[in-house]
């Protein structure tokens, strides 16, 4: 690398931890999602548990409505509120609305991407969906964890991609392959994604599932965590829609499956299971 392409690599990532320190911090994921969210939350006579199924479909707006419920005006007590049934309830119907409308014209300015990049990021929500969904039914079915929150935490591990991807549409020349987009996409997204869930207040224990599920020192215990579950949901996907799950080697699992007590037959149910969850999430919203 030459020192003119370190310069503006520098000048990027100054640009990336800069920015990290906005209060509303809103950037696009899918805006096709949350213009459908939108939509769907004009329904008068939509339950509960439909809204936050709905909102749990797109990694910002699930961020902000968690980050209102727990704000000062509507959470007096002193229990955080880490589930998206939970915020929607303290909410309101009215409140959630208006938060949809809010993200997505935030989204709308920032959206002005096309073609490639723009599939990008669809991509990469597409592939979060079906994290979160696995990650839902990994923490129903083998752990006491609770699945919603799970759902949240899949969601939003990869949300740091999407930050990255975003500033990059800025210096298109800094990355002269795709590979060299990924690769510095890769290297920063984890601690961007922690910063990112900081600025809006997210439990810490989401936190750590976005910063160590792609750790290769997960430790070995009897007790699962949010970062088991995360990083199962993250393991699986990849083999799943590689057409790879044949050819792991159940007898050297990473640690997170191994604390889960998972083997090739428990895997393939969750990902059937994952399949309905998933089918559910896009019928929701479409």
């Amino acid at each position: 690398m030459t020192a003119s392409e370190k310069a503006r690599e520098f000048e990027f990532i100054e640009g990336l931890t800069a920015e990290l320190s906005a209060k509303e911090l809103i950037f696009p994921t899918s805006l096709n999602a949350t213009m459908k969210i939108r939509k769907a939350l004009s329904n008068p006579d939509i339950s509960n548990d439909a809204v936050a199924r709905i909102i749990s479909a797109e990694p910002v707006l699930s961020a902000q409505v968690l980050r209102l419920a727990n704000s000062v005006l509507y959470n007096r007590s002193d229990k955080k509120i880490s589930e998206l049934r939970a915020a929607t309830l303290a909410l309101g119907f009215a409140a959630v609305r208006n938060v949809a409308i809010s993200v997505g014209m935030k989204q709308l300015t920032e959206h002005k991407s096309a073609g490639q990049s723009s599939q990008r990021m669809e991509g990469l929500w597409t592939r979060s969906l079906r994290v979160a969904a696995m990650s839902y039914v990994v923490a129903k079915d083998l752990t006491r964890l609770s699945p919603d929150k799970a759902l949240l935490a899949g969601l939003l591990h990869d949300v740091g991609k999407f930050y990255v991807l975003n500033r990059a549409r800025h210096y298109q020349d800094l990355f002269p392959s795709e590979k060299a987009l990924w690769d510095l996409v890769d290297q920063w997204h984890g601690s961007i994604g922690s910063a990112i869930l900081e600025n809006w207040d997210i439990s810490d224990d989401i936190r750590s599932a976005v910063m160590d599920c792609r750790s290769r020192d997960i430790p070995l215990s009897s007790k699962p965590t949010l970062t088991d579950v995360v990083a199962t949901a993250d393991f699986l996907d990849a083999h799943f829609v590689a057409k790879s799950i044949d050819v792991v080697d159940w007898k050297v699992i990473p640690s997170a499956l191994q604390n889960l007590q998972l083997n090739q037959e428990k895997a393939e149910t969750l990902m059937n299971e994952t399949k309905g969850e998933l089918g559910m999430i896009l019928q929701a919203i479409a």
